[in-house]
């Protein structure tokens, strides 16, 4: 198969590209920064998500280099959050346009070439906080929640097209995506990074687990077990949930 990701120099973005190459994928990287660690076998592009420039060359690449495309990962994301009356409208706006419309001008870009050729699968990277929304995360809940729904709603509209759509939602992971976190709150910046660092899941894992995913067809893809326990209890007791989620905030603005 041919693939392309976005956010493909580090984090999962780099897992996905190692795991489609070891199970014999050809791969197009394309990032707004360098490799970390190059991998064999894989193509590099610059791309800024939040340009439509970068996105019109990504697909002429694409075009030029293989005519068609089986598997799009809009990957590509930043960390961010903030309590309510703490984190600022720019940081809205910066985590609003890379980690929603990012994917959205992905799937712009592309769509047309998978209606045209019937047939492809589009996998939107979102996250457990698109399905639970714990305190301190309002904007990086609102966006992932977002590209759930967007996600949803692609699949209906593209089924007929022989295209297909999933969404990925893990939990916490070990991942460097933390490391570029940005918000004037930094309570829940120093909250987030310890849940990362002390995480069992590495990338690999939850890379493994999506590629999985999209073999059995599913189209909500919860690549951990933290997650699915997570996103089951929500679903299941909703009080016990609240619950949780205010206790948390508790803690957090004791902070």
């Amino acid at each position: 198969m041919r693939a392309l990701v976005t956010g493909g120099a580090s984090g999962l973005g780099a897992a996905l590209c190692r795991a489609l190459v070891a199970r014999g994928d050809e791969v197009l990287s394309a990032d707004v920064n360098p490799p970390v660690a190059p991998i064999d076998g894989v193509e590099y592009l610059t791309l800024d998500v939040r340009s439509d420039d970068d996105w019109a060359a990504a697909l002429e690449r694409v075009l030029s280099k293989w005519g068609s495309l089986d598997l799009l990962f809009n990957n590509a994301g930043v960390a961010g959050g903030g309590r309510i009356d703490v984190a600022g409208m720019d940081e809205w706006q910066w985590i609003t346009e890379i980690n929603l419309f990012g994917v959205v001008r992905g799937t712009r870009t592309f769509v047309p070439l998978l209606k045209s050729q019937g047939s492809g699968t589009i996998v939107n990277t979102a996250s457990l906080a698109g399905l639970v929304h714990p305190a301190g995360m309002a904007s990086y809940n609102a966006v992932k929640a977002a590209v759930v729904a967007f996600s949803e709603t692609a699949s209906h509209e593209l089924a007929e097209y022989g295209i297909g759509v999933a969404v990925v939602c893990p939990s916490y992971f070990r991942t460097p995506l933390v490391d570029n976190m940005q918000g004037t709150d930094v309570a829940i910046g120093s909250v987030i990074g310890a849940l990362v660092a002390n995480s069992p899941t590495s990338a690999d894992d939850i890379a493994a687990a999506v590629l999985a995913g999209i073999e059995n067809g599913d189209e909500l893809i919860l690549p951990d077990e933290a997650a699915r326990a997570a996103y089951g209890l929500k679903v299941a007791d909703r009080d016990g949930y609240n619950a949780v989620m205010r206790k948390q905030a508790t803690r957090l603005n004791a902070m």
